[in-house]
């Protein structure tokens, strides 16, 4: 039955809706309606809370904090903010503090209390000109190497990393300047942290509107690598930010997702690729499971939800004609499939403490909390 379940879970996912008795199961245990758009949600380390971050219908900004209370959401916190909230993340908090950085549509990048939202923010930069897309934290939580940093994207072009305790980027990855519009520039939408396996090593990966993926090395201050996925990149994330780099999944319109083998680059090849279909719409994120990186879910422009395992070849690397080394991609097997939504689903987040258990949030302006069954049997 495990031998015929790639083909039989993508038949069935292609037919709309699929469950099979033996493959994890995506139960919906709280639909929370929120009387504002989410943009964001990210569960609170080491708690049974999540912030949920977005924008009011007024222009102004968000930030909730809810509880898991008898099977409901509880408002525990909650702040307002002169812009909305586009992204955020606790990757670069400390575990006694756990304070979320958060990206605004002003070009705003703060550090907000998480116990006293309304007060003003712990540390606040305005870092871009305008709309920040999207933020990742890496250092903090007592998970992996080197100092806490925050890397964010804008509509603007550039790419910045942040150190939180000073108010100028660390690094600045900027588009060539011809004095034109920020809002008319390369659109950077997605960026993530990986390889911090020590002291000194760590890489940002950005993806942008036009499919441009690039891998920015923070120990030599180069681009190492860079490709073009052919359609704008919606969403990435390495496997895990604090190994060396493994695999980097990276979403994309056009309903098309890609799973990069980051272990062996090949100096014209780059690194091995599969590519796989998913959706039938757009593929807006990426989110590993925390317990265990082989599993992976991805959302979709349809208010879909797909699980997928990847599965290792059996040599990861083979000689080209030349004797050097070329990677050699994996496969996917899709575990399940669900549609919950009519509306994109634009955030996904797994529990970092309870395996399973997921918040995400929808443009219908809903925020629900799912449970992902047997997990432990992959």
């Amino acid at each position: 039955a495990a031998a015929a379940a790639p083909g039989a879970a993508a038949a069935a996912a292609a037919a709309g809706a699929m469950d099979t008795t033996d493959a994890p199961q995506l139960i919906e245990h709280i639909n929370h309606s929120a009387a504002y758009t989410p943009y964001e949600v990210r569960w609170v380390p080491s708690s049974a809370r999540m912030a949920v971050m977005g924008l009011r219908a007024n222009g102004r900004g968000v930030v909730e904090v809810h509880e898991l209370e008898a099977g409901k959401l509880k408002l525990a916190a909650d702040g307002s903010f002169a812009h909305g909230i586009k992204c955020g993340t606790f990757g670069a908090a400390s575990l006694e503090q756990r304070n979320p950085a958060v990206g605004d549509f002003d070009g705003n990048i703060s550090i907000l209390d998480l116990e006293n939202l309304d007060k003003k923010p712990v540390w606040s930069v305005k870092g871009h000109e305008t709309l920040v897309n999207c933020i990742d934290g890496c250092g903090g939580l007592n998970i992996g190497c080197g100092s806490p940093e925050l890397v964010t994207g804008s509509r603007d072009g550039t790419v910045k990393v942040w150190d939180p305790r000073v108010d100028k980027p660390v690094v600045s990855l900027e588009p060539e300047s011809d004095g034109s519009d920020p809002n008319d520039r390369r659109d950077c939408w997605a960026v993530a942290f990986g390889n911090s396996f020590n002291d000194e090593e760590r890489v940002i990966a950005a993806g942008y509107d036009n499919g441009d993926v690039k891998l920015f090395d923070l120990r030599t201050n180069t681009v190492r690598w860079e490709t073009n996925c052919a359609n704008g990149v919606c969403g990435l994330q390495f496997d895990r930010r604090d190994i060396e780099m493994n695999k980097l999944v990276v979403t994309t319109l056009e309903s098309k997702f890609r799973v990069y083998d980051m272990r062996t680059e090949h100096p014209t090849e780059g690194y091995a690729c599969l590519t796989e279909r998913a959706h039938k719409s757009t593929v807006w994120g990426i989110r590993h499971l925390p317990q265990n990186r082989d599993l992976f879910m991805t959302t979709g422009g349809n208010g879909g939800l797909n699980l997928y395992k990847y599965c290792y070849p059996r040599q990861r690397q083979k000689k080209d004609p030349e004797g050097r080394a070329l990677g050699v991609p994996g496969t996917v097997e899709l575990l399940n499939s669900k549609v919950i939504s009519t509306q994109p689903v634009v955030s996904f987040d797994f529990s970092p403490d309870k395996e399973g258990l997921a918040a995400l949030a929808c443009l219908d302006q809903t925020v629900r909390v799912y449970i992902v069954t047997k997990l432990n049997l992959y």
